[in-house]
């Protein structure tokens, strides 16, 4: 005999209900310490617009590829990247570009800012991994300049299109 509708009900109401879902939690504020890190490290968003050239990609490039070049794996994070392979070095870039597009779906300005700071930082990772020089980059970027992309896509190799395995690329 199949039960009530009051009896299922009342079984369902009597299950303990996770802290978690029963009641959200309180925000507790991080110790002050770390708040003034915070506001040091992330208030320079704000940025005049005489600081923000791309020029400090070339410099960044330059001090990944002294890092790779020292090899110290106890005080550089690039180093430290690039010593676990290429395939780990790829895989933190794919990481921050989802985090990146993450935040900027969901409309988060400064959040997106730190995102892409972090992606391009990767990117950069990767290039001197490859040994890829920014002028390389900005060369490719020059020869493209005034071309369609859909033009630019449609030129390439069929060779390419096939290893992406993708029917994306025309």
């Amino acid at each position: 005999m199949p039960k009530s509708p009051k009896k299922k009900a009342a079984k369902a109401a009597s299950l303990p209900m996770p802290e978690a879902v029963a009641a959200p939690a309180k925000t507790k504020k991080p110790p002050k310490s770390v708040r003034s890190v915070e506001k040091r490290i992330l208030a320079p968003l704000d940025i005049p617009a005489a600081d923000g050239d791309a020029t400090v990609l070339d410099r960044l490039w330059q001090t990944v590829e002294q890092r790779r070049l020292s090899g110290d794996v106890n005080h550089s994070h690039s180093a430290r990247l690039m010593a676990r392979g290429t395939a780990k070095v790829a895989q933190k870039l794919g990481e921050e570009a989802v985090e990146c597009v993450i935040e900027a779906t969901q409309g988060h300005r400064a959040e997106t800012i730190l995102e892409s700071a972090d992606l391009l930082y990767h990117l950069v990772v990767v290039w001197v991994d490859g040994g890829i020089r920014p002028e390389e980059v900005w060369a490719e970027l020059h020869r493209r300049q005034g071309i369609s992309g859909i033009v630019e896509k449609a030129a390439r190799p069929k060779g390419i299109v096939r290893a992406a395995r993708t029917t994306k690329l025309p």
